[in-house]
């Protein structure tokens, strides 16, 4: 496996060993490991021309696709530091972005979904003269000249992914290049990727399981990706089947929908030999038919799940051979180069390792109340360790709910809520839901005006949906007199759900 300690020597080092061999195929488009480095100078050189590279921030705000990978690579080639955005956001959320990043650059994949998401940000106060379009960068002028403008010091900032906080406020997670490639590497290696393996990556690129644990393996392994922009599941199927995919990480809920599809009968999933999940509670009986074969199961030949966050990306991990139930129950043990423990009055989960980011952002306070002095960050998550340290999650220390494989903090959707006209006050839980595993609950206390009086469940809904990513917007609202609190004035959440 490639040794290299930065993005652009790894992608240097890929197209030298893997060559001619697909790195991505998407549709009717191949790109082989040459033509991607090709690529990913030519795009460099325009970052470069435009005025960004040497350590300047670059959003990337769009869909899994070949050229939004492109794109992230060229960032890091030009020595500038990614910094991606969900696809579901809205052009407010991404403009709070790059405002706080002081991005040289916005790209955005324009149309996605149907929508304006030039007009978005426009209209979000960021100056258009710092936006291109994905397609725009893709159009490279004839003659262009290949650049590569990197960093060499793996220690490097490579890369900012934002998290959001329980105060409502979302943090950036700052990686270096060594921990990218290294929690990459880990996770290939457990995992067992091949050169020969065909990796659909149904996760989100804008996500560290896309980016890191997506686009990095297949650069340290050599493995052909076919990056899936929005999950669709006649469309898997048929991918799996036409293209023989043998690798396909996700949610829980994209097994269960698959073993629930209609038409899966009439598919060939044979192909399938590794599946890695977590994310949510995963039933013992969901990976007996992951492993089970055809037509009762998918025949998945390796299942494991794994426990991470944004923080630390991949912190533990099961391994092959273990049996069901641990796979289910727990989160596997700590990866090599991670530690894990609990703290011994609160049961907090606390990890360590070279895995854990350099910091937040801007954000000296968060970062010193996450990670203390002795390394270990805090993970808000209460767990259980056996005596072989495989982890269980029972609890959360913090309020955040996961609905759909993405983390949703209530504290934030609470803060929209209160914007809108007719809201005295409003507390967001997270109740069960058998597609998302959770959705948002919104208990809304009307304001005693004219607004309050007429204000609906779909008046909040909808104007959740405005200022908010659809995972974030709460699938149901209850209007209350008042909310439960302590003599503290804190909402008793525990007796709202």
């Amino acid at each position: 496996m490639i040794t290299e300690q930065t993005i652009p020597a790894v992608l240097r080092a890929a197209a030298a060993r893997f060559g001619d061999h697909p790195a991505y195929v998407e549709g009717d488009r191949t790109v082989s490991y040459t033509e991607l480095l090709q690529r990913v100078e030519l795009v460099t050189e325009r970052f470069v021309n435009n005025g960004a590279c040497c350590g300047d921030r670059i959003v990337l705000w769009g869909p899994n696709s070949i050229d939004w990978a492109v794109a992230a690579l060229s960032v890091t080639y030009a020595g500038a530091v990614l910094v991606p955005v969900n696809s579901r956001y809205v052009g407010q959320e991404v403009a709070d972005v790059v405002e706080r990043t002081s991005a040289a650059m916005v790209v955005v994949h324009d149309g996605f979904l149907g929508r304006d998401q030039l007009a978005e940000l426009r209209d979000a106060g960021v100056d258009p003269r710092r936006i291109i379009t994905l397609a725009d960068l893709m159009e490279l002028p004839a003659g262009a000249t290949p650049t590569c403008h990197e960093t060499e010091d793996p220690d490097d900032v490579a890369d900012i992914l934002f998290t959001s906080g329980t105060t409502g406020r979302s943090k950036g997670a700052m990686s270096a290049h060594r921990q990218s490639i290294g929690v990459a590497r880990a996770w290939a290696e457990l995992g067992g990727v091949r050169q020969d393996d065909r990796y659909l990556v149904v996760n989100p690129f804008f996500h560290s399981f896309g980016y890191k644990i997506g686009i990095l393996v297949g650069l340290l392994t050599g493995a052909t990706l076919y990056p899936m922009a929005t999950f669709d599941l006649d469309a898997t199927m048929r991918l799996i089947e036409d293209e023989r995919i043998t690798v396909l990480p996700g949610a829980p809920t994209i097994y269960q929908s698959l073993l629930a599809a209609p038409g899966r009968a009439d598919r060939d999933l044979s192909s399938l030999r590794l599946a890695v999940t977590g994310a949510a509670v995963v039933p013992v009986v969901l990976i007996e038919r992951m492993r089970a074969a055809a037509p009762e199961g998918l025949g998945i030949d390796q299942v494991v799940t794994a426990f991470g966050m944004t923080e630390a990306v991949v912190v533990t991990m099961a391994r092959d051979g273990d049996p069901a139930e641990l796979v289910a129950a727990t989160c596997g043990r700590a990866i090599p180069g991670m530690e894990t423990r609990t703290h011994p009055e609160t049961g907090e989960l606390l990890v360590r390792g070279e895995f854990v980011m350099l910091g937040y952002l801007d954000d000296p306070e968060a970062t010193a109340e996450a990670i203390d002095a002795d390394g270990w960050l805090h993970t808000g998550d209460v767990g259980v360790l056996d005596e072989a340290g495989n982890l269980r999650i029972t609890d959360r220390l913090k309020d955040m709910y996961i609905s759909g494989g993405f983390n949703v903090y209530p504290a934030e959707v609470e803060q929209q809520l209160m914007r809108l006209d007719g809201v005295a006050d409003v507390a967001v839980v997270g109740v069960p839901d058998e597609r998302m595993g959770e959705v948002g609950k919104a208990f809304v206390v009307r304001a005693a005006t004219p607004a309050g009086e007429d204000l609906t469940e779909e008046a909040v809904v909808s104007f959740a949906r405005e200022h908010l990513a659809n995972f974030k917007v709460p699938r149901q609202v209850e209007f209350t007199g008042a909310l439960p609190r302590n003599l503290s004035g804190k909402v008793l959440k525990k007796d709202l759900r």
